[in-house]
């Protein structure tokens, strides 16, 4: 490989704040309104010019499984807020509480139409959410901006500032050049664990197939073509359907951190949803007068690298209540099946005052499949935005923060840590 030197530079610091978090998906948010909410000072910084993620960006419009599978909500807290707050704006649409588990095989039917049914039976009804990406947008700007949260977009990350074993910020890159953010703690929400793997911070990494998303308008009795099943759901805005996985999806995995695989599979999956609309148009008559209302704007990758932390919550944990529990989750293809979240697999073993948020956690490949989806990332990113508030609040490093007291912030705050 050839190399060239680059010459030493001074970087500007653009601010000093307490806790900086990094990513604006819905794990970052969460933490970024945790934090502000617990009374410090916050700035979350997105590369993108809006929030939300995948959760937005990649068309999964769909919250997968904020309950365990037999009736019980295992995620509350700020994602049960943006499921309320969707929903007064009717941009959302779920079962209610007493349809919850529920073996009834025609509210079943009814919510797979929905995309709210996954996984092998026999099934029941799960707590899950479809909405409109655009009100999830413009909620996730409102509750940052309401929490007092600095925001600040279209900023890339490029490596965390270390000192021994403390983080002292992170550098990024924009349009007007390089600057740093400094901060007491630092959240990697990422995704990819872009920070954290720029330090040289233990982790593993997966190749995965990406996909896009897609939907599509104008077709022709569109109840009568979505209950014939298959890859198209409802969505909460009427005559639209949604198209997931299947069609579009890459026939190569790929590393979702290299550039050059990430750019073959735009192109790729981009052309496979333009083949995909022709052939409904050319074969289905119903889609004869259909027209492609959007494309998402980010691959679906939904895992690459993941954190090697003080804890790997692995497979075999399922149903394992730890004593340092600061998140549930249920798994979303699998009924009853429970996993209680520690707060080590937040903490990195190499830095003091990094906390790590998201799919981007320290769990094993199996429990990924649950703790990648988006009620699990935001109740970890509402974890590590609360334990960052604590540990400024009250002057030790978040990896020597006392969990019964993040733990009880937590329930206080509403959100689920134990069943």
């Amino acid at each position: 490989m050839e190399f060239v030197d680059e010459p030493a530079r001074r970087t500007p610091v653009l601010r000093r704040t307490d806790v900086l978090v990094v990513g604006g998906g819905s794990a970052g948010v969460a933490a970024a309104v945790a934090a502000a909410r617990n009374g410090v000072h916050t700035m979350l910084v997105e590369r993108y010019g809006s929030l939300g993620g995948l959760a937005t960006g990649g068309l999964i419009v769909l919250f997968l499984t904020l309950d365990d599978g037999e009736g019980r909500q295992v995620v509350r807290g700020i994602c049960e807020e943006v499921t309320q707050r969707l929903a007064g704006r009717g941009a959302a649409f779920f079962p209610p509480e007493q349809e919850w588990g529920s073996p009834d095989p025609v509210r079943i039917e009814h919510y797979r139409q929905w995309g709210l049914v996954w996984g092998k039976g026999p099934h029941r009804v799960r707590y899950s959410v479809a909405y409109d990406p655009e009100e999830l947008r413009f909620v996730l700007a409102e509750m940052a901006c309401e929490s007092g949260v600095e925001l600040l977009l279209h900023a890339w990350a490029c490596e965390l500032l270390r000192e021994g074993t403390r983080v002292r910020g992170a550098v990024f890159q924009g349009k007007s050049g390089r600057f740093a953010v400094l901060a007491r703690v630092v959240v990697d929400a990422t995704g990819d664990g872009d920070l954290f793997a720029s330090a040289g911070v233990a982790h593993e990494k997966e190749r995965v197939l990406p996909w896009l998303w897609f939907r599509m308008g104008g077709i022709e009795d569109l109840e009568t073509e979505i209950a014939r099943g298959g890859w198209m759901f409802r969505t909460v805005n009427p005559g639209q359907a949604l198209f997931p996985w299947g069609a579009t999806e890459s026939v190569a995995k790929i590393d979702a951190t290299d550039p050059v695989d990430l750019t073959r599979a735009e192109i790729e999956c981009r052309r496979k949803v333009m083949e995909e609309v022709a052939r409904l148009r050319r074969e289905n008559p119903r889609f004869r007068r259909a027209h492609l209302c959007d494309i998402a704007t980010q691959l679906g990758i939904t895992e690459s690298r993941r954190l090697v932390g003080v804890h790997v919550l692995r497979r075999d944990e399922a149903d394992v209540l730890f004593p340092d529990s600061v998140a549930v989750t249920g798994n979303w293809t699998k009924y009853g099946m429970r996993y209680s979240i520690p707060y080590r697999c937040l903490l990195p073993r190499e830095f003091s005052n990094l906390l790590v948020a998201g799919r981007c956690i320290s769990v094993d490949h199996r429990v990924h499949h649950a703790t990648k989806e988006i009620p699990a990332c935001m109740a970890t990113g509402e974890a590590a935005g609360t334990a960052a508030a604590l540990a400024v609040r009250t002057g030790v490093d978040a990896a020597d923060l006392p969990v019964p007291r993040l733990q009880s912030k937590l329930e206080e705050q509403g959100a689920i840590v134990r069943w």
